[in-house]
């Protein structure tokens, strides 16, 4: 029986630390994409809500890219040196283009026009 309380313990375990991994992803994941559009504040803030407290999220920029490094330790530390970790990568976007002079290309000369009155056919 004690071995099985055990064996149980240490399968629970590794679930959990399986699930905090993909919570590990899925915070890096968010945070780049955070980073790379020039939100970092926003990036820590939205990996930390992913993570559980005590995570350690680091955002770095390497040229074009941000790179987003989470680790966390399972079980709130209970396995002293047992950590997952998860980095994720994206390429920061350029910033907004100024506009061009002249008419806006996007607008549609047939929808700006006024509509029709309503006895008019």
């Amino acid at each position: 029986m004690g071995t099985l309380v055990v064996v149980l313990a240490v399968v629970l375990t590794a679930m959990g630390a399986m699930v905090l991994q993909l919570r590990c992803v899925d915070a890096a994941t968010e945070a780049a994409r955070l980073a790379a559009r020039g939100d970092g504040d926003g990036a820590r803030r939205a990996a930390a809500r992913l993570v559980p407290a005590g995570a350690e999220v680091t955002v770095e920029v390497r040229g074009d890219d941000v790179v987003v490094r989470v680790r966390a330790a399972p079980l709130d530390s209970a396995l002293p040196g047992v950590r997952v970790a998860a980095e994720a990568t994206a390429s920061r976007e350029p910033a907004s283009v100024a506009p061009v002079e002249g008419p806006d290309p996007l607008t549609d000369p047939l929808t700006d026009a006024e509509p029709p009155e309503a006895g008019a056919r």
